[in-house]
């Protein structure tokens, strides 16, 4: 079910951002544990990844744990741990066999050891892979992010003067990357939670008051509609328009 664009607004749209929200809402909802939402999320993946590939979108960036989510409880946060580690080896072979390039942005070290094997097997297996870029941010924060790359431009001498907004990009998770041009929140959400706060500076941005579970090819072309409507204009003003 592809969505049919007929403005050609989705001609230059070539990554979309999700900001996975509702897992723990939607279990509740069911009278389910957060596990079993937690679950049903990751679950869901394989779905809204393969109608981005029937869109055309080159990358599509998860946001799966954040900075601040070690600080839930510690059975939830084990819990999650456990699923991430199960759904990529579950998940790689056939990801890889659709041409999925699976990539982890942000911190690695903090990982357990079979999470981290877990992580760089999936991204070895898949470097390849050209259909559509995976990326899932996995213990990653924005404002971590800056720092990190702020701290490797000082281990890396470059002086001040050399500093430019490319300079940092290039020591971002996302470096060579484009910026998302779509981010999108699940759970009626509208906060943007410490997430590519750099990279999306000029992002449109989209809140679907469905859970992530429920989050199906219909939401997301919703989604792509919506964003078919708006103008993007980078802080210009539209000069095609007729001056009064």
């Amino acid at each position: 079910m592809r969505f049919k664009d007929h403005t050609g607004a989705l001609s230059n749209l070539k990554h979309v951002a999700i900001i996975m929200d509702g897992n723990g809402r939607w279990a509740e909802g069911k009278g389910l544990s957060r596990t079993e939402g937690h679950i049903a999320g990751t679950q869901n993946i394989r779905r809204i990844v393969r109608q981005l590939i029937v869109n055309n979108i080159e990358y599509v960036t998860l946001y799966a744990f954040s900075t601040e989510n070690w600080n839930r409880p510690i059975d939830e946060v084990d819990s999650l741990i456990q699923i991430l580690s199960e759904s990529i080896v579950n998940e790689t072979t056939e990801m890889n066999d659709e041409g999925v390039r699976i990539r982890h942005l942000g911190r690695i070290d903090r990982l357990p050891a079979r999470l981290q094997k877990a992580i760089e097997d999936s991204v070895g297996l898949t470097s390849r892979n050209n259909v559509i870029n995976l990326n899932i941010a996995f213990d990653y924060g924005g404002r971590d992010e800056i720092v990190q790359a702020v701290r490797r431009m000082v281990e890396l001498a470059i002086k001040p003067d050399d500093i430019t907004e490319d300079t940092l990009s290039s020591e971002l998770y996302t470096s060579g990357m484009p910026d998302p041009d779509l981010i999108i929140r699940t759970a009626g959400e509208m906060r943007i939670s410490n997430f590519m706060i750099w990279q999306a500076s000029y992002s449109e941005y989209y809140s679907s008051p469905v859970c992530w579970p429920d989050f199906d090819e219909l939401e997301l072309n919703n989604a792509l509609l919506e964003y078919s409507s708006r103008k993007r204009k980078f802080g210009k003003v539209n000069t095609t328009a007729k001056q009064l």
